[in-house]
């Protein structure tokens, strides 16, 4: 590990608006936020400008990201205590222990930005759009609670669309290129470090706003699982 990242990780561990691993937080956000205020998560949050910027943008809502790479999340939290927003936290952990951290109908809003689109047919699982990611959603968002989706992967944005499709997903909002839009909304304007990295080569970003049902995902997993091996989303190697 090189030495700035060995730094980061000693930093965080005394930022208060860091939590590694925590346990019995489940339940406990408002206390901890000292507010009874709503909860939006932001998945692979990275460096985290998501939750900086939508945390000063809505002083009146609580924000975490949540991402495993300690020395991502130094950067945005630094930033939060240095410009003194106290309405975002960052948690350092996989996203597959999320229920540990919250219990049922704690969080309003899900944003997930520019994840890594885990491109191989063998790794589809992980992709955080996933229906095994979506049931562990579904366990902590309240009611009614949006998942936000902004990628610059044509790959993700098919397949998140084909994922609603199969398990008949409400989509409120479908954008191939957002950018295109004559007027485009303050939270899409929000740019991330690996946005501008443009990775996947594609000159635009998609985005979707979809909500997820109040009963429990069927289980299509196998229909999804062989659409997928028929049709390999458009472009892109799927092994």
């Amino acid at each position: 590990m090189g030495h700035k990242k060995l730094i980061r990780f000693e930093a965080i561990k005394t930022f208060p608006n860091v939590l590694q691993y925590p346990q019995g937080m489940q339940g406990k956000w408002n206390a901890f936020f000292g507010n009874s205020n709503g909860i939006t998560l932001e998945l692979a949050c990275g460096k985290g400008e998501y939750t900086v910027a939508l945390a000063q943008k809505y002083p009146n809502r609580n924000f975490i990201g949540i991402d495993l790479k300690g020395n991502r999340i130094w950067a945005g939290a630094k930033k939060c205590i240095e410009e003194g927003t106290k309405n975002a936290a960052f948690v350092r952990t996989q996203i597959e222990k999320i229920t540990d951290y919250f219990t049922a109908g704690e969080v309003q809003e899900i944003w997930i930005t520019f994840p890594d689109p885990q491109l191989r047919l063998s790794r589809a699982k992980k992709r955080l759009t996933h229906p095994r990611f979506l049931r562990l959603y579904r366990q902590i968002l309240a009611p009614g609670g949006f998942i936000h989706l902004k990628t610059d992967s044509p790959n993700l944005y098919d397949f998140t669309k084909l994922v609603c499709g199969i398990y008949e997903l409400p989509v409120m909002e479908d954008e191939e290129n957002v950018y295109a839009r004559q007027e485009i909304s303050e939270e899409l304007r929000i740019k991330t470090y690996y946005e501008s990295l443009d990775i996947a080569g594609s000159n635009r970003v998609h985005y979707l706003k979809f909500r997820l049902p109040e009963q429990l995902l069927p289980e299509k997993d196998e229909q999804l699982k062989q659409l997928l091996r028929e049709t390999q989303i458009k472009t892109g190697s799927y092994k």
